[in-house]
């Protein structure tokens, strides 16, 4: 089929600035006319050429609501903007760890590789006709796009006049894997959709030792539990850990994607990971009878993790900071030891005493992978996480929840190699026990603020600032570095 490009007529649309992580909104915002068409045709206009004509790019998400319908829209713009060839996972599903995946690690069959990807996706959002929706343009690296380039994306969208888009090429059928070939006006066009797991899978197997997890896992005196949370983690834990691992299918919950994730709100924590906080032993009631050993849940793209041992939590500072402790003798990816680690401004300092004591070097950046990307880049960090659940390294560009909880299963393996036959399992509680006695303990909280207006929240933060400022002119250090009110000046 030869299919024809045409130049719709729009107009701006206030609000298109995006976040640390894409744009979202609520889905009656983007199914506005022209709304999602001007922010993708702002962010191929922002790219340089060689990114879009001729280019391979990726279009999948979390499967929430309006993913189906952006898909086709993108895959038409996408055409009439001159790229190459789309590769959508089956469903339109592709976790955002393993779209980052795919970006760095996959081959087409005519030796392609994507030089990036549209992530459909609010990440531990709700989904739904009433909730939220999102995007996100991920560079060739795998990582989110910097700065430099999500503003050059605002800035078109206050200017755009017109988009591109293949309005007569037909809806490409997601659910069945397999080539679609067109023809357009500057030559062939091909979609291709493809095993959401496949690469993923295979890169996890180059990462840990499966076969000693394997070992843990059929064990009689170690029990394990998946909380998918109704995302896309769904479409891997069936994959890596019944298939792969060998653990039981019931130890799976909530492991189907649905397009408003049962209802629920997909965001693994003790609040809302309900049913996995019970049977853990950790509900109100505690009356699980005898919970699993080991627990985790996944958000609704699969990039943040919640670690649980048996009635016990894992802060996700801790987690990160167990994790690099271990790395190098548990996970075989780190045997040649730790390029640096690093962490967000928010999380506890946890991490920073590991890296003192391994002498590794170590970062603290502003919220947002992009900053540890760019760290990874440069070959300075191996491993770094976000008190905000989201833990990672460097072998994608994003953080990755189902990685987060293989190397917590590595560790446990590892702990337990000469155990498994024993009376007692190292568990995960004393794992964190052992660290807090080597390391010390770290104490930190987070409050969630949901569905604050933003104007208020914008001004209260503007009002912080200018408080911030004024520090300087309220409050005085010694030379000792011990502080003194100007009031007073009394130490």
């Amino acid at each position: 089929m030869v299919f024809k490009v045409s130049k719709v007529s729009t107009t701006p649309i206030d609000g298109q600035k995006p976040g640390t992580s894409g744009l979202r909104k609520k889905v009656k915002v983007f199914i506005q006319p022209h709304y999602l068409q001007n922010f993708v045709q702002s962010t191929f206009n922002a790219l340089t050429p060689e990114k879009v004509r001729g280019a391979t790019l990726v279009v999948s998400g979390d499967g929430r609501y309006f993913s189906k319908d952006a898909i086709q829209i993108i895959i038409k713009m996408s055409a009439a903007n001159g790229v190459r060839r789309v590769w959508v996972g089956q469903n339109g599903l592709l976790s955002t760890p393993a779209v980052s995946a795919v970006i760095r690690e996959r081959v087409g069959v005519d030796g392609s590789k994507a030089t990036g990807a549209f992530i459909l996706t609010a990440s531990h959002n709700p989904g739904g006709p009433h909730e939220d929706f999102g995007i996100k343009y991920n560079m060739e690296n795998g990582g989110p796009a910097p700065e430099a380039i999500t503003d050059k994306i605002f800035e078109n969208t206050k200017t755009i006049t017109e988009y591109l888009i293949a309005e007569d090429l037909p809806n490409i059928d997601i659910s069945t894997i397999g080539v679609a070939n067109f023809s357009g006006p500057e030559g062939q066009f091909d979609v291709e959709v493809f095993d959401s797991a496949s690469d993923y899978v295979k890169l996890m197997k180059s990462i840990f030792d499966f076969e000693l997890i394997r070992k843990l896992l059929s064990s009689s005196k170690f029990t394990f539990c998946y909380d998918a949370l109704h995302g896309v983690a769904g479409a891997y834990a069936h994959r890596i850990f019944v298939e792969e691992l060998g653990a039981q299918e019931s130890s799976l919950l909530n492991c189907v994607p649905k397009e408003d994730f049962g209802g629920g709100h997909p965001d693994p924590n003790l609040t809302y990971a309900k049913e996995l906080v019970a049977r853990m032993g950790l509900g109100k009631s505690d009356s699980a009878v005898d919970p699993p050993e080991f627990g985790a849940a996944a958000d609704g793209d699969a990039d943040r993790n919640m670690i649980l041992g048996k009635r016990f939590f894992v802060t996700p500072s801790d987690s990160v900071a167990i994790i690099a402790a271990n790395a190098v003798n548990a996970i075989p990816y780190f045997s040649s030891g730790l390029k640096g680690v690093a962490r967000s401004m928010p999380t506890s300092a946890a991490i920073d005493v590991v890296a003192k004591n391994l002498n590794l070097k170590f970062f603290e950046v502003p919220t947002g992978w992009k900053f540890f990307g760019n760290l990874m880049d440069a070959g300075l960090c191996s491993i770094c996480g976000e008190e905000s659940f989201g833990t990672g390294s460097d072998h994608i560009r994003e953080k990755d929840g189902i990685w987060a909880v293989l190397a917590w299963l590595s560790i446990l393996a590892f702990k337990n190699k000469e155990n498994l036959n024993g009376d007692k399992l190292v568990t995960v509680e004393d794992i964190v026990r052992q660290h807090w006695a080597i390391y010390g303990r770290h104490y930190y909280t987070r409050y969630d603020y949901e569905n604050v207006d933003a104007g208020a929240a914008k001004d209260l933060m503007a009002y912080l600032v200018k408080l911030q400022s004024s520090l300087d002119e309220i409050n005085r250090y010694c030379e000792g570095g011990s502080f003194r009110c100007v009031k007073c000046y009394q130490c």
